[in-house]
């Protein structure tokens, strides 16, 4: 005799007996359920699973909880703040210069930006104009770290992706770079070159620095198409960013999205442009600008940008004037110094501006540049001391992560790595 149990339309239960001898057969009915009260076969609730704070690719220490039904994304909401070292209320306590430093460590990546749009601040609120050199030396080396940014945000992209091979490349490129920073100002991450009223004294642009730099836009194009020649037809490239994390420009707008993730939404507006700084205006460079808002355009925008920068690096380089690389305001900017060495008058300037700072009028100011991940903003109130009475930093990173519970909805747990790099995040500035 052999059993098998059978579940019929109705919804009973039972066995049915085999009796191979006779042929006969004998349904034995054990229960009757209701098909609408039957138990579903998986779990139907959502699933909270928290990624982070300590994981391989969130580009820093970010927690996010996931809101998940399978593998498919409800809800990511962010937890900024790990990382906070409260640099806005620590340059309350320094003096104009000394908050210099602090700006290194917003993002951390891209210093020179950091330190450009700082100083345009305090200059903005002592109304002081910079010598044309400087705001050449100025332009170039925020172009140079522009590169810098995006080769690190590439590398880095397509590793979290898989492309292992991507990351060496571009990191080959970065190192050229960081040499001539360092060849600059001795520094290479954390450079705190910028003065108010210029750059270092001692960092001017050397004929051997020009000449390396000449030297490496004459090879970087060649480089980008090797990058894209891993990237742009490969099919899990394209898998993995066409189609994700889609925004469109009226919400990348109202989100207040910044640089390249809002010009990969079709919205043309760079600083740079809008309000021109340095020597912008006096150079011929495009806006890249995307169409369709999603994770490969903002790819592309960046790609392009690199390319612009090498176009404004070598017109800036056939352009260099003469002269001097700071403004010579006694009580603001250090006198040169064989000045120091030989005139009582400028030691005592050296002397006051290194020991007590500068003093600036009474008023607020807010600054916004153009850095590598998109608007840096220095709200700065003075008091007519030589300290800042307050300094807000409105830091792209952080703004830029305000859309990223819309922009994950209804992806999968895989692509939240990748909506994390599209932003080009760095959680010192996002936390500051």
């Amino acid at each position: 005799m052999t059993t098998a149990q059978r579940d019929d339309e109705q919804g009973s239960f039972g066995y049915i007996l085999h009796e191979p001898e006779s042929g006969a057969t004998t349904e034995v009915v054990t229960e009757s359920v209701d098909a609408e009260e039957r138990q579903p076969l998986f779990r139907s609730e959502d699933l909270l699973l928290n990624m982070g704070p300590q994981h391989p690719a969130t580009h820093g220490v970010l927690r996010v909880v996931l809101e998940l039904e399978g593998e498919k994304i409800i809800k990511a909401t962010p937890y900024l703040g790990y990382l906070h070292r409260g640099t806005e209320k620590l340059a309350e306590g320094k003096t104009y210069n000394q908050v210099i430093p602090l700006t290194d460590r917003l993002d951390y990546v891209c210093a020179m930006a950091n330190n450009y749009a700082y100083v345009r601040a305090v200059e903005r609120l002592l109304g002081i104009t910079v010598p044309e050199r400087a705001e050449y030396v100025r332009t170039i080396v925020s172009e140079m770290q522009r590169i810098i940014g995006h080769l690190f945000w590439l590398g880095t992209q397509a590793l979290d992706i898989g492309a292992m091979t991507v990351f060496f490349w571009t990191f080959r490129e970065r190192e050229l770079l960081l040499d001539l920073f360092e060849a600059l100002c001795g520094a290479r991450l954390t450079v705190s070159y910028f003065r108010v009223g210029g750059v270092d004294p001692q960092g001017d642009l050397t004929p051997e620095v020009i000449a390396k730099l000449r030297t490496f836009l004459a090879a970087f194009p060649a480089k980008l198409e090797e990058y894209e020649g891993l990237l742009s037809e490969n099919r899990i490239w394209l898998g993995r960013t066409k189609n994700i994390a889609v925004i469109s420009a009226e919400d990348a707008v109202n989100f207040g999205l910044t640089g390249p993730t809002l010009r990969g939404s079709g919205v043309n507006y760079d600083i740079r442009k809008a309000e021109p700084y340095g020597v912008y205006d006096r150079v011929e460079w495009e806006v890249p600008v995307g169409s369709h808002g999603d994770t490969y355009d903002r790819y592309w925008v960046r790609m392009q940008e690199m390319r612009q920068s090498a176009r404004i690096l070598s017109q800036c380089l056939d352009r260099l004037p003469e002269g001097p690389i700071l403004a010579d305001i006694p009580g603001v900017t250090y006198p040169k110094r064989e000045k120091v060495m030989t005139d009582m008058e400028s030691l005592i300037h050296h002397f006051k501006v290194a020991c007590y700072g500068f003093e600036t009028p009474p008023g607020e100011v807010y600054c916004a540049t153009e850095t590598p991940k998109g608007e840096l903003g220095f709200y700065l109130v003075s008091d007519g001391t030589n300290r800042p009475h307050r300094m807000h930093i409105r830091a792209p990173s952080f703004v830029n992560m305000g859309a990223f519970d819309y922009m994950a909805k209804g992806y999968l747990i895989a692509d939240i790595v990748t909506i994390f790099g599209t932003y080009d995040i760095v959680m010192g500035e996002c936390d500051r």
